[in-house]
């Protein structure tokens, strides 16, 4: 059992809580059983497995598979346990995983997301929880967001951040202008539009842009939308959570297709 913070493996694990060398380790965290069932139920390949003696014996059936999964595994004291994670209460395990190719094409078909400079992680990760629970086709992040294998976004997904097809871009004005000669109509909302989002046919192949917290969308970016839709607020509400707002929009969608 590992019970030295010093250890090489858990000083590298440790590492990886900073977005710097996740990129560096071309590795991400995996906090929780929730996550490492979901990673386990997609044949996602892990580079080690890390836990305590007490969540192995209620759960050994997840860690033998985890074992055969992953390069290495390892029993370690909770207190190493509790240096790896970067949650205040670990559940008992931590699994570091290889990131995935995330710059791939995705679908031009159904619903797609496309998200500027988004930069809380929770909010990230229940767009992608909700994108997949709403049945999207997947997910453009700009290159200038919050990291994808950012912990908060990978347990605020639920686990769907294993299933949901995403790609990041670093040109988003070339990847929207690729997905309309795709046929694909683009949609962003605007308190300013005087199109309600329940008026458009969602029925069409479909990318709905969504901005950055505070700012919204960009000037350059909302200009190119085919379409600008309003979500209606009561007098004195600014504006709705980007996550809410999208879900908004793929619920009517999917209520539309199944009409």
């Amino acid at each position: 059992m590992l019970t030295s913070l010093q250890n090489s493996l858990v000083k590298q694990i440790r590492k990886l809580h900073s977005a710097k060398e996740r990129h560096k380790q071309q590795l991400f965290l995996l906090e929780g059983t929730h996550l490492l069932e979901e990673a386990c139920a997609v044949n996602y390949p892990l580079q080690a497995v890390c836990c305590t003696p007490e969540w192995q014996a209620d759960h050994f059936g997840l860690w033998e598979e985890a074992c055969r999964r992953c390069d290495r595994a390892e029993i370690v004291s909770p207190e190493v346990l509790a240096a790896i994670a970067t949650t205040v209460q670990p559940d008992g395990v931590v699994a570091t995983a290889k990131k995935s190719d995330r710059t791939s094409q995705l679908p031009m078909n159904g619903i797609v997301l496309a998200v500027e400079t988004l930069q809380d992680p929770g909010n990230l990760g229940t767009i992608i929880r909700t994108a997949a629970a709403a049945g999207a086709s997947g997910l453009w992040l700009s290159g200038d967001s919050v990291d994808l294998d950012n912990p908060k976004v990978l347990r605020a997904s639920a686990g769907q951040w294993f299933r949901l097809a995403m790609a990041v871009t670093e040109n988003l004005p070339q990847t929207i202008h690729t997905s309309q000669q795709a046929g694909m109509q683009v949609i962003a909302t605007l308190p300013s539009a005087t199109l309600t989002y329940w008026e458009v046919d969602w029925r069409k192949p479909s990318l709905i842009l969504l901005g950055n917290e505070g700012a919204g969308l960009s000037a350059e970016i909302a200009a190119m939308a085919d379409r600008q839709v309003k979500i209606p607020l009561s007098p004195g509400v600014e504006s709705l959570n980007v996550a809410i707002a999208a879900a908004l929009m793929l619920y009517e969608a999917q209520r539309q297709k199944n009409a």
